[in-house]
C-alpha cells in the first residue's frame, strides 16, 4: 500500500531534483523576484569581485579581460524575460553557466574567494539599500507636505483631544508638527538601519572565508559599502539586518495609522474637520449625498497591511538556525520589498490629501469657542489672579462646570464671572479680584493658545519658530540620502569604466 502511495508521488513529482512541487513552490517563485530584482546587482558584483581578483594577482590579467569581455556580452534583458528553467538551481548558476559558455572553462575561477552565501547576503543588502533611500526620499517629501499644511494653519484654532475627549485648544499647526516630528524619528530610524545593512558580506565565502588572499576591504568599497561584516559566520547567519529594517518600517507604518486613524474620524459629517480634494473621494452609487474618504480609508488599511507584511518577515526569522540565511531570505525579501513598496505609496497618497483639502477653519475655530475645553486656562488665571492655589482654582473651576451641567448647560458661553465669583466665594471665602473683561477674554480659545510660548506649545510665534527650524533642518536630511545615493552612483561608474576596459 505504502509504495503505491511512494509511485505515485513519484511519478507526479519527478525522480531528480527539483522536484515539481518545490520548484512551483520554491525555486520558480525565487527566480521571479530574483531576475526582476538582482540582474544589475549581480553583475556588478561580478565586476567588482573580478576586478579584485586581478588586483591580488588571483587572476591574470588576460583572464580578467576573457571574463570580463563575457560579462559585457551578458544580456540582461534576456534574463529579466526568460522563465524559470529546472536545467539551472537557480539565477546564478544560470549566469555562470553563460560566463562559461561564453569565455571558456576560465570564467570558473571568477568564484574564486567567494560563495553563494557571501554574494546573496551582499545582493539583498544592496537591493535593500536602495529601497530604503527611496523609502526616506518619500517621507521628506510628505514631511515638506505637512510643514506646508502647517505653515498654512498656524493660526486655526481647533480642539485637541486625549482619551477620545475634548482636552484643550490648540492649532491644526499643532497637531501637524507632532506628526512631522514623528516622522523625522522615522527617518531617523531608517538612517540608523541604513548603516546596518549597508555592510558588506563578500569575502565571507560559505562561512569561514577563505585562504586566497583576497581583499575584503577592496570590495566594499568597489560596492559602495560603508563597512564590511567583521566576522565571516555572522556575514552569512546575521538576519538582525533585515529584522531590524522589519521594525523600522512596521513601526512607521503604525505612527502614520494612528494619524489616519485621526484623519478619517475627521472627515465624518460629525466632526467635519476638513473637506477633501474630489480626487480623493468616491460617491455612493445609491446616496447621491455621500462623500465617502476613501483615499483615507485605504490608507489606514494598507499601513495595517504593511504591518502585516513586516510582522511576516519577524516571524520567519524567529527560530531559524544561526546559519547561512541566504535561502530563507528568499523567502523573506519580497514581504519587506512590499512592505516598502506600499509605505512609499501611501506617503505620495498621504501628503497629497493633506495639501489639497480645505480645512473647516471657521467650525473648528467655534467649536473650541463654545467648549469647555477652554477652562484649563482660567483655572491658570485664577491662580495668578486671585493669589490662591492650583487646586483651589481646579475646584472653583470643577464646581462651575458641574453646576451647568446639572442645568443642561453645555457650552462655554454659560460660564459668567457671576458663577465664578459665587463658587470662588464658597471654596476660598473671597470675591474675585479679576475684572469680568479678562475674565470673558480668558476663556478665548485665542488667548489660551497665545500664551503657551513655551517651546513646543501652539502660539503663532512658537509655532512659526519650530516650523522654520524643520525647515532649516530639511536640508541636512536631504543631504544625507544624496550623500548615499552619489555614493553607489560613483562605485557603478567606477565598475562600468573596469568592464568597457576589459571589453577593448
Amino acid at each position: 500500500m505504502f509504495e503505491d502511495f511512494r509511485n505515485k508521488t513519484q511519478q507526479e513529482d519527478g525522480m531528480i531534483f527539483p522536484s515539481n512541487i518545490y520548484r512551483k513552490i520554491v525555486l520558480q517563485p525565487a527566480y521571479e523576484e530574483a531576475k526582476k530584482n538582482f540582474l544589475t546587482i549581480m553583475l556588478q558584483i561580478n565586476i567588482a569581485h573580478l576586478k579584485m581578483l586581478e588586483e591580488q594577482g588571483l587572476v591574470k590579467k588576460e583572464e580578467a579581460k576573457q571574463i570580463g569581455a563575457a560579462l559585457k556580452k551578458i544580456d540582461l534583458n534576456y534574463y529579466r524575460l526568460e522563465d524559470y528553467s529546472p536545467q539551472y538551481e537557480d539565477l546564478f548558476f544560470r549566469i555562470e553557466n553563460k560566463l562559461i559558455e561564453l569565455a571558456g572553462d576560465v570564467a570558473g575561477n571568477l568564484h574564486i574567494g567567494r560563495s553563494r552565501n557571501d554574494m546573496g547576503i551582499a545582493i539583498y543588502r544592496m537591493t535593500l539599500r536602495q529601497k530604503l533611500l527611496l523609502l526616506m526620499r518619500e517621507l521628506l517629501t510628505l514631511r515638506d507636505d505637512l510643514i506646508a499644511a502647517a505653515e498654512e494653519h498656524v493660526d486655526t484654532i481647533m480642539i485637541g483631544y486625549t482619551h477620545t475627549q475634548q482636552a484643550q485648544p490648540t492649532t491644526f499647526a499643532h497637531y501637524l508638527k507632532a506628526v512631522i516630528d514623528q516622522l523625522e524619528r522615522d527617518f531617523e530610524r531608517m538612517q540608523h538601519v541604513y548603516k546596518t545593512v549597508n555592510r558588506s558580506s563578500m569575502g565571507a565565502a560559505a562561512l569561514t572565508t577563505t585562504g586566497f588572499n583576497i581583499n575584503r576591504e577592496r570590495m566594499r568599497h568597489l560596492l559602495a559599502f560603508d563597512d564590511i561584516i567583521e566576522n565571516a559566520w555572522d556575514a552569512v547567519a546575521g538576519a538582525d539586518y533585515i529584522a531590524e529594517a522589519a521594525s523600522i518600517v512596521q513601526l512607521a507604518a503604525l505612527n502614520l495609522g494612528r494619524t489616519s486613524q485621526d484623519f478619517l474620524l475627521w472627515a465624518t459629517q460629525e466632526f467635519n474637520a476638513f473637506t477633501l480634494a474630489s480626487p480623493y473621494v468616491q460617491i455612493s452609487s445609491i446616496m447621491p449625498q455621500k462623500r465617502n474618504p476613501v483615499s483615507i480609508e485605504h490608507t489606514r488599511s494598507l499601513l495595517s497591511a504593511v504591518v502585516g507584511d513586516a510582522s511576516t518577515v519577524l516571524q520567519m526569522v524567529h527560530n531559524t538556525p544561526f546559519g547561512d540565511i541566504v535561502d530563507t531570505e528568499d523567502d523573506m525579501q519580497p514581504y519587506l520589498w512590499r512592505a516598502i513598496d506600499r509605505l512609499v505609496g501611501i506617503y505620495k497618497l498621504f501628503g497629497s490629501l493633506v495639501v489639497t483639502m480645505d480645512v473647516n477653519k471657521k467650525k473648528l475655530r467655534n467649536r473650541a469657542e463654545n467648549s469647555f475645553a477652554n477652562v484649563t486656562e482660567l483655572a491658570d488665571t485664577l491662580v495668578r489672579s486671585e493669589d490662591i492655589s492650583f487646586r483651589q482654582a481646579h475646584s472653583i473651576v470643577s464646581k462651575c462646570i458641574k453646576v451647568l451641567l446639572a442645568h443642561s448647560e453645555e457650552s462655554l458661553a454659560s460660564l459668567t464671572w457671576g458663577l465664578v465669583n459665587t463658587q470662588s466665594k464658597l471654596i476660598t471665602g473671597k470675591e474675585l479680584n479679576i475684572s469680568e473683561e479678562d475674565f470673558y477674554k480668558t476663556l478665548q480659545p485665542e488667548s489660551f493658545v497665545g500664551v503657551r510660548t513655551l517651546p513646543g506649545g501652539p502660539a503663532p510665534a512658537t509655532m512659526k519658530a519650530a516650523l522654520e527650524h524643520a525647515k532649516m533642518n530639511t536640508k541636512n536630511l536631504y543631504e544625507w540620502i544624496q550623500l548615499k545615493e552619489s555614493s553607489i552612483i560613483e562605485a557603478e561608474k567606477e565598475l562600468t569604466i573596469f568592464l568597457e576596459e576589459w571589453s577593448q
